[in-house]
């Protein structure tokens, strides 16, 4: 592999490695707890010993009522950038409640496995945890979003995953959203979300991007900075079943048709006109006179 490609692998992996806060994981898994009751929960992006949705899942074990939680790691073979790891291995764990008589876990509670493979969720000992499940919920890379999103749907679980909001306009992903396959979540898009990042990259944050913008310091640490992270997911809630009260009415000088794709600019959710019909909530709004 040459230097560059080199480069560019450890370019990306930084950028990939942010780690969920507690909080933004809380403000948007308390909308859906009825969906966890007797499931089993797959987590296939987290190393249970940073991973604040393993912290999650096993601290609200017997709360949402969960069957079961599974976690995997996936361990670069490029230590340095994962200095936060310690492990030589990729590691797995299997949690079902009843190890703890406090309801907490700990790690030594649960017990580490190791993996064959590198822990990632594309290997096939990853695929066959994730058969078992019947929810993932993770912070997957995103620079991987377009495949770890396909393999969810051909597996057909149910998920709600963080994203770049610009996966909204992926070939791959627009015509789940259209097929009522896919939906964002309750937190609004463009809500700024700050991620805990190895040290280095923190370093790097601070030496070559501005403060506010790609990075902010709290409290002396120092976050990663995403505004354009989003929830998607296939669970339902019910804020996706409200009326919208609208007042606009279609007409073709003030909503042109694309050239190249068979829809209307609507910049706005105010803007959307009210004739144009909404149907169980899906995005495909269909309005006889442009199928004319």
């Amino acid at each position: 592999m040459s230097a560059n490609r080199n480069l560019h692998r450890a370019k990306t992996n930084k950028k990939d490695e942010f780690y969920t806060q507690l909080v933004d994981i809380e403000n948007e898994l308390r909308h859906y707890r009825d969906h966890f009751r007797g499931k089993v929960v797959y987590c296939n992006c987290d190393d249970p010993r940073v991973s604040n949705f393993f912290h999650y899942f096993a601290y609200n074990f017997r709360v949402l009522g969960l069957k079961k939680l599974i976690t995997t790691c996936y361990k670069n073979q490029q230590m340095d950038m994962f200095s936060q790891h310690d492990a030589e291995k990729a590691i797995w764990l299997e949690y079902d409640g009843t190890r703890n008589e406090t309801g907490v876990p700990s790690i030594e509670d649960i017990g580490i496995h190791y993996l064959e493979g590198d822990g990632d969720f594309r290997s096939q000992e990853c695929i066959e945890l994730l058969k078992q499940a019947d929810i993932v919920v993770t912070n997957p890379p995103f620079s991987l979003f377009r495949e770890y999103v396909a393999q969810l749907i051909e597996y057909d679980k149910k998920f709600l995953i963080i994203g770049h909001q610009n996966a909204i306009t992926y070939k791959e992903i627009f015509p789940l959203i259209k097929d009522n396959k896919l939906w964002l979540g309750i937190t609004p898009r463009g809500k700024d979300m700050l991620f805990d990042v190895p040290k280095d990259y923190a370093k790097e944050l601070v030496a070559t991007k501005k403060e506010g913008s790609a990075y902010r310091i709290v409290d002396g640490e120092v976050y990663g900075r995403l505004g354009s992270a989003c929830w998607y997911t296939n669970l339902d809630y019910r804020q996706r079943h409200e009326e919208l009260i609208l007042y606009k009415r279609y007409s073709p000088e003030e909503y042109p048709k694309y050239d190249n794709y068979d829809a209307i600019e609507v910049s706005r959710v105010a803007d959307i006109p009210r004739d144009l019909g909404w149907r169980d909530g899906r995005a495909d709004y269909i309005f006889e006179q442009i199928q004319s």
